[in-house]
């Protein structure tokens, strides 16, 4: 009985209409918050280089504070921030598909758990496609525009 639910097409849609109306409720409560996700769904604009990306495991936390919380926001189907990786803070816009965030915790405790595993529910559009050089230029502007953010840039 539960296979059939988690794997139904509307419940997957009802959970991603519950995430998405979490996270923007975070986004207008100002409240940081982090998110465990499939990382094999996970877009890097641009690629991660292999030496991290090989550090990720299946499922991935990502934590949005700071700059990374400032840069996120709900797009389509997608939650997008960026975000610096490994010892050189290598920048890329981070694309997470909403069905793929399987938890969402503040403070160490999940507050969201996504059971849907739908078979056959795919964004309507990629996203890699969808991102243009105008958002990167953009989010760099931010950036740049914090001055502690000077100590990352040589």
């Amino acid at each position: 009985m539960l296979d059939n639910l988690v794997e139904d097409r509307d419940f997957a849609l009802l959970m991603k209409k519950n995430v998405q109306e979490l996270i923007g409720f975070f986004f207008r409560k100002e409240q940081n918050f982090g998110i465990l996700c499939r990382i094999e769904d996970v877009i890097f604009h641009p690629e991660i280089p292999q030496d991290i990306s090989q550090e990720f495991r299946p499922l991935t936390l990502f934590f949005l504070a700071g700059y990374t919380f400032e840069s996120a926001r709900v797009d389509d189907d997608y939650l997008i921030f960026e975000a610096g990786f490994g010892s050189e803070n290598f920048g890329s816009l981070v694309s997470v598909p909403l069905l793929s965030i399987l938890q969402v915790i503040i403070d160490e405790t999940p507050i969201f758990i996504n059971l849907a595993n739908p078979k056959e529910i795919a964004p309507t559009t990629t996203k890699q496609e969808e991102i243009d050089e105008k958002g990167v230029e953009t989010s760099m502007a931010s950036f740049l525009a914090n001055p502690e953010n000077s100590k990352f840039i040589k």
